[in-house]
């Protein structure tokens, strides 16, 4: 398939801003988050299995996946367009919808994170933030209009933030990992590692916690969003998920150790937990001043997960408003600076809309784990069209300048329905509470209705859309014709 038309006729290109490396740090800010290592961490060194389990389950088979779709279709819009081609239009505009939707609660849930690391820099007064929602409100709020702002303005100002906190990625651990190996030499481990301790615990109680590892490897999907602005994505894309898969799995799985190795896993908690262990560090070597800087490290982490998801997905509403299943001014591309800068503006807007909708009838702990568990639900729905696509699509054929994963076809449907079972038990699993929360029919009711609603909300808006999208041809004095 070629490449798309501009959007709009005398409208400017997207510009090709993203080369090997950015990509690859791209992929290490959407995938590497550090407050999933202290989420594994809190539920001890049964942990690492279930990181070994999400990496084969749903990691390897969604970048395989991702791998040979971005080749098949290098176009703008990524999983609206695979799964566009496998089954149909309404198909396509529901994983898009959800996707879409499923970064809203991620953005305020990763920036809680942000803000709740800083407070370990500020002493006393940090401590009493914590448990404050206009704090953790604020500081969501306002950075989501900062990367709003810098993304409309060109993706080579976007990119340079994402880079930027990318090390709030990998540095902290990094950091985390060589003080966690001093510690081990000079005074022990802080937990006993057995095969009878690394045993995954199987019960209802950590549910929610075996459904946020698998959603803790999500994000590789999400650079094929912007598939006309990397600079030969056929070629690009594979390597930079080879390389920036490689270092969020071990990222992950070291430092899950390093803090165990740190603290007592029933120390730990998935808000504040990264930054205890490192706390508990610094005082036994006595670089308290190391505090500081790690929270900055952790802040940049979060800002930079809220960046790069923005950046990629505000470019699926894109693409619909080209296609008018959204209002066509989201196709709108800004003459200057070349970005799709109003679906940007929009996404941003309605990410600070649920940031502070958010805190809404619960606390700061319960609504972060009410948002972790919408953006499970609504982002793991489009992964059920993600597989299917793969699957279906099989039976096309590829010309030779498509990547295929190795072993083709027969692979291929092997990594897709992997991926599928993996997405559905992480469905089901996300539904339930955490012990935490005090009011566990309320948490159940929010996650429920509200992917309900936006389900339906998805559904009537791609029938009122298509709708008008018949009339079009007609009051041209034209005749309705199908899509392609």
């Amino acid at each position: 398939m070629a490449e798309a038309p501009a959007p709009q006729s005398g409208q400017p290109r997207l510009k090709r801003a993203l080369r090997f490396r950015d990509l690859t740090l791209f992929y290490i800010i959407t995938g590497l988050s550090v407050r999933w290592a202290a989420t594994a961490a809190a539920a001890g060194p049964g942990s690492l299995l279930v990181w070994i389990f999400a990496l084969v389950g749903l990691f390897i088979p969604l970048a395989a996946s991702v791998m040979e779709l971005s080749s098949r279709y290098p176009q703008e819009g990524g999983l609206y367009v695979w799964t566009r081609e496998a089954f149909g239009d309404f198909a396509g505009f529901m994983a898009a919808w959800m996707y879409w939707m499923s970064n809203l609660p991620y953005f305020p849930s990763v920036l809680y994170f942000g803000a709740g690391s800083l407070l370990f820099a500020a002493g006393a007064r940090g401590h009493a933030l914590a448990a404050s929602p206009a704090f953790f409100m604020g500081f969501a709020v306002a950075w989501l209009a900062i990367i709003t702002l810098v993304n409309i303005v060109g993706l080579d100002a976007g990119k340079w933030l994402n880079n930027i906190c990318s090390t709030g990625s990998w540095l902290p651990i990094v950091i985390l990992i060589v003080l966690a190996a001093v510690s081990a030499h000079r005074f022990g481990s802080a937990t006993h590692f057995s095969a009878a301790t690394m045993a995954p615990r199987l019960s209802v109680k950590n549910a929610i916690f075996w459904s946020t590892i698998f959603f803790a490897f999500v994000g590789c999907e999400t650079g094929s969003f912007m598939a006309e602005e990397i600079e030969n994505p056929r070629r690009v894309i594979p390597r930079a998920l080879l390389a920036g898969g490689t270092v969020l799995a071990l990222g992950y799985i070291l430092g899950t150790v390093a803090l165990l190795v740190a603290v007592p896993a029933g120390q730990l908690s998935g808000v504040e937990g990264f930054m205890h262990g490192v706390a508990v560090l610094c005082a036994r070597f006595h670089v308290g001043w190391l505090m500081v800087i790690m929270a900055g490290l952790l802040a940049l982490n979060a800002v930079g997960g809220a960046a790069s998801f923005l950046s990629s997905t505000s470019r699926l509403p894109f693409v619909a408003g080209i296609d008018h299943y959204l209002p066509p001014v989201f196709g709108r591309i800004h003459p200057r600076f070349r970005t799709p800068w109003v679906a940007i503006a929009v996404y941003g807007l309605a990410g600070i809309i649920v940031a502070a909708l958010g805190q809404a009838g619960t606390t700061v702990r319960g609504a972060y784990d009410v948002l972790v568990s919408m953006g499970i639900i609504t982002v793991f729905i489009p992964f059920l069209f993600l597989f299917g696509a793969m699957a279906r699509l099989q039976s096309r054929p590829a010309g030779p300048e498509v990547q295929r994963v190795p072993g083709k076809r027969p692979v291929a449907l092997v990594l897709a329905g992997l991926g599928l079972l993996s997405t559905v038990a992480t469905i089901i699993l996300s539904v339930i509470p955490a012990d935490e929360e005090p009011n566990k029919p309320l948490a159940v009711a929010k996650v429920l209705v509200s992917t309900a609603v936006l389900i339906g909300s998805g559904a009537v808006m791609f029938w009122i859309a298509e709708k008008k999208r018949r009339l079009l041809p007609v009051e041209r004095g034209e005749q309705p014709t199908a899509r392609r």
